[in-house]
């Protein structure tokens, strides 16, 4: 399957596998724009996030891993597909075995990673879709720790997850010595309970975490459609970032 989406970028995933959605576009807009840092990301998919990020000129370059040989084959696909091959690079590989050339080497690193216990919920209809979703392959602790060890001195890291587990991501970042510095509640409206969560952490930081307002993505009271997206969730999709408000200068 292959669709044109944000950032004129065209994308192409595998039948099946769990498809491009919002918490991808926010973490990839939730990315502090750093063009001199090297910038890597975990559990890549079909790449969509540093496919955004490289449209967009976040970083000097990004080294992308993904466990799945098939799902990265489709991740190459697409950097060649778009033209960023001097942008960006898959890394078929388990980060928790990532050779020590990357230690200390990124000044970023990101990742949407699977959501669920590997014994909660269904897994889903196929191998690919299960890894995405549930922790097959290392849990939030594996990603916390390999960032932490990728992340040179003051390095930042970031990502998107499930508010009933923030405890476990919490706890995993500061066991590794990645603090957490900046953190966003995301809400349907604003009378849900909260969906996701955005955190941004750094290596080695000092203890002080900035609480940012609730982003809403819809308006009270209307159908949940792109037309009644709230200010701030057009601000994010026009411009690929939060606005100022949303971040610590």
């Amino acid at each position: 399957m292959t669709e044109k989406i944000n950032e004129n970028i065209t994308l192409r995933q595998n039948d099946g596998s769990l498809a491009y959605g919002t918490d991808a576009y926010l973490l990839y807009a939730y990315l502090r724009r750093q063009t001199k840092e090297r910038a890597c990301e975990f559990g890549a998919g079909s790449g969509v996030i540093s496919l955004l990020a490289s449209a967009k000129g976040k970083f000097a370059h990004i080294t992308a891993f993904e466990i799945q040989e098939n799902i990265a084959k489709i991740a190459e696909q697409n950097v060649e597909t778009n033209g960023f091959s001097e942008k960006m690079e898959v890394v078929c590989k388990d980060i928790r075995e990532a050779e020590t050339v990357y230690n200390g080497a990124f000044g970023v690193v990101f990742s949407n990673p699977p959501y669920m216990t590997a014994n909660s919920g269904k897994l889903g209809k196929n191998d690919a879709d299960s890894a995405s979703r549930h922790e097959l392959n290392g849990g939030i602790a594996d990603f916390a720790e390999s960032a932490s060890r990728l992340l040179k001195y003051g390095g930042l890291f970031y990502a998107v997850y499930r508010p009933d587990r923030l405890a476990e991501l919490l706890y995993a970042c500061k066991q590794h010595a990645l603090e957490p510095k900046r953190m966003t509640l995301v809400y349907p409206t604003e009378n849900h309970v909260p969906c996701l969560v955005l955190l941004e952490a750094k290596k080695n930081g000092a203890p002080g975490i900035f609480v940012t307002k609730p982003l809403m993505i819809y308006q009270s009271g209307k159908p949940q459609t792109n037309e009644n997206y709230t200010d701030d969730m057009k601000y994010i999709y026009e411009n690929g970032a939060f606005h100022e408000l949303y971040q610590r200068l």
